[in-house]
C-alpha cells in the first residue's frame, strides 16, 4: 500500500525549532518525526511514500533520499506556493490508482494501520478518517457520527452549546482513489473545510475510527516538550523503546564517566559524552554526540544532537536545539535555546 505524507507546513508555532528545520524533521528521541512515522508505516506493509512538501523541502531530500536506506520507495512533489490539505493531495493524484493513506506529518500517534485498514473496508467507504477524543474540542474540527460509526457533520471549532462530540480529526486518512476527481486542482483547497462537507452533501460514505489510545500534533514547543515526557513516562513506545519496561535507555558508544547519575527515565545516545560528577535526569533526552562538562545538571530537558553543555551547567524543563554551545555554570530554565535565538517555554 501506499501513503501520502503532508509536510509541506510552515511550522510557525514551532518557532524557533523550525527556523532551522521543517516541522516533519523535528528529531523526536534522536530521530526525525517523519521518518519514526515512516518506520511505523513500514511495519503495517507500507513500502511507497509520497512525500508533498513546501518548507525547506531540501533538507527533507537530503536525508531521505530515494528511501532506500529505511527500505521503502520515496518521491517528493514540491509545491511552490502551498495548496491546503486537499490541493496537496490532488496534487499528488498520479500517485495513487488503489486504496491510499495520507497523513499530517506532524503527528505522533499508536493508530494500528491494519485495523483501521479493515474497518475502512469493513464500512464500504470512499474515506475513513481517524478521530481523537478531546476534553475541550473547541479550538478544533469536530466529527460527528451516527450509532454505525458514519460521518453525519463536520462543525469548525463549535461552541459547547453547538456539538454534544469531543471527537476531533486526528489527521489520518483511508481514501479510496475516487475522491481525487472530486477535488478541484490548481488552487489550494481544504479537505476538512471544502471536500469533507462536499463529500457528506453528494451522500458518500464517510467513515470514523476512533481507536487512538495516544496522539499528539507537535505543533508547539510546548507541545514538543510533551511528546518526549509521555514517550519517557511510558505513555507511547518509540521503536524498539519501551521505557515501560527499562527506565533507562542507554546506547552502547556512550561515553559515562565516573561519578555520573542517571536517573531514569533516561535516554542517552550515540557517542554523547558526560563527564564526571554530573546527573542526568530524571525526563532526560540526550541525543547523538553531545558533549556533557563535569558536574551538569540536565533535568526534564531535550538536548539535540552535537550539542556542548560546559562544565557546572544546569538545564532545567529547555529543549537545546543543535550545535548549541551553553557556557559553563550558566543555568537554563524553562527555553528552547537555539544558536541564536532563545524564546520562553511554557512549563507543561
Amino acid at each position: 500500500m501506499k501513503a501520502l505524507f503532508l509536510a509541506g507546513g510552515f511550522g510557525k508555532r514551532l518557532r524557533p525549532i523550525t527556523n532551522y528545520l521543517p516541522k516533519p524533521m523535528v528529531p523526536v528521541m534522536g530521530k526525525p518525526l517523519l521518518e519514526r512515522n515512516i518506520e511505523r508505516l513500514k511495519r503495517y506493509g507500507v513500502d511507497e511514500i509520497v512525500l508533498s512538501t513546501c518548507y525547506k523541502p531540501k533538507i527533507i531530500e537530503r536525508y531521505f533520499g530515494d528511501g532506500s536506506r529505511l527500505g521503502v520507495k520515496i518521491s517528493y512533489l514540491c509545491e511552490d506556493v502551498p495548496l491546503g490539505t486537499a490541493g496537496a493531495i490532488k496534487n499528488a493524484q498520479d500517485f495513487f490508482n488503489d486504496t491510499f493513506l495520507v497523513f499530517n506529518a506532524d503527528i505522533l500517534s499508536d493508530i494500528d494501520i491494519s485495523d483501521m485498514i479493515r474497518f475502512h473496508r469493513e464500512k464500504g467507504a470512499l474515506a475513513t478518517i481517524a478521530a481523537v477524543q478531546v476534553d475541550n474540542p473547541q479550538d478544533y474540527g469536530v466529527i460527528e457520527h451516527d450509532e454505525q460509526g458514519y460521518i453525519t457533520a463536520f462543525k469548525e471549532k463549535p461552541k459547547p452549546h453547538e456539538s454534544s462530540s469531543n471527537l476531533i480529526n486526528a489527521g489520518i486518512y483511508i481514501f479510496e482513489p475516487q475522491i481525487l476527481d472530486e477535488i478541484p486542482g490548481g488552487r489550494p483547497v481544504s479537505v476538512e473545510r471544502e471536500i469533507y462537507p462536499l463529500l457528506l452533501r453528494k451522500g458518500y460514505r464517510m467513515a470514523v475510527y476512533n481507536k487512538c489510545s495516544y496522539w499528539l500534533d507537535l505543533g508547539t514547543p510546548e507541545k514538543y516538550f510533551k511528546a518526549h515526557r509521555d514517550i519517557l513516562e511510558g505513555l507511547l513506545q518509540i521503536g524498539n523503546i519501551d521505557f515501560r519496561r527499562n527506565m533507562k535507555y542507554i546506547s552502547k558508544t556512550a561515553r559515562i564517566s565516573a561519578g555520573v547519575e542517571v536517573i531514569g527515565p533516561a535516554y542517552i545516545g550515540d557517542n554523547v559524552e558526560i563527564g564526571p560528577g554530573s546527573v542526568i535526569g530524571p525526563c532526560a533526552v540526550l541525543c547523538d554526540s553531545s558533549s556533557i562538562g563535569q558536574g551538569a545538571r540536565i533535568v526534564r530537558s531535550v538536548i539535540w544532537d552535537n550539542v556542548r553543555i560546559e562544565s557546572g551547567a544546569t538545564i532545567i524543563n529547555s529543549v537545546i536545539l543543535s550545535n548549541c554551545r551553553i557556557d559553563r555554570n550558566s543555568r537554563k530554565l524553562n527555553a528552547v535555546l537555539a544558536q541564536d535565538h532563545a524564546r520562553p517555554l511554557m512549563a507543561v
